[in-house]
């Protein structure tokens, strides 16, 4: 790819290489609108368009399933035998940017289910009643979506935190698991947050 994706894209990208994966086939627009919470196919569209223009995919006009996902997409899925480990992550980068990434672990994504993309090293005491420590790798599958109660790893604002989700109409909580902290409360009509992916496993290096 020629030019580096934002988290968004990179994010799409993912979900449409793991449909390609599971399904068979690419996601119609409809599909990436509804996984993403677009209000139309268009914003969908546009979002092809950038990936298309990056490198990332290939677009057959005319068809409703007229996406190709090009080679170097298909190797940065991660579903191959090594794992990138994503440590600090810098305000407002893409959680694997080349800066983030402090190694590569030989572990298999498929190990987890559903399957890993990247393992993100934890940092402080704020989950310690789910099994998660300080320095603990959080295994990581990225997708868009979260369900009640999910450990997320979620972007708000410029910060990455790890966290259980809890929604209620446009209102989100992010909890932690340690009672010395208090809920991270989200209004989604004045912030905006982004799931970068779901917690599906934890490492623990000694």
């Amino acid at each position: 790819m020629s030019t580096t994706l934002t988290s968004r894209q990179q994010q799409i990208l993912d979900w449409i290489a793991e449909h390609v994966r599971c399904q068979g086939a690419p996601p119609t627009r409809i599909e990436i609108s509804a996984a993403f919470g677009f209000r139309s196919p268009n914003a969908a569209e546009s979002h092809l368009r950038a990936l298309a223009r990056k490198g990332a995919i290939i677009l057959d006009s005319g068809r409703a399933r007229g996406i190709r996902l090009c080679e170097s997409s298909n190797q940065a899925g991660n579903l191959d035998n090594r794992l990138p480990l994503v440590g600090q992550v810098a305000a407002g980068s893409p959680i694997l940017a080349e800066e983030n990434v402090e190694e590569e672990l030989s572990i298999q994504g498929q190990s987890f289910s559903p399957t890993a993309h990247y393992l993100l090293r934890v940092r402080g005491d704020s989950m310690i009643d789910d099994g998660i420590l300080d320095g603990d790798l959080l295994a990581v599958h990225r997708t868009p979506e979260a369900r009640q109660g999910q450990i997320v790893v979620a972007r708000l604002g410029e910060e990455v935190t790890v966290k259980r989700f809890h929604r209620r109409g446009r209102k989100v909580q992010l909890r932690a698991a340690n009672p010395d902290y208090q809920p991270i409360e989200v209004n989604l009509d004045r912030q905006e947050l982004v799931i970068e992916g779901l917690g599906v496993g934890v490492l623990r290096r000694w």
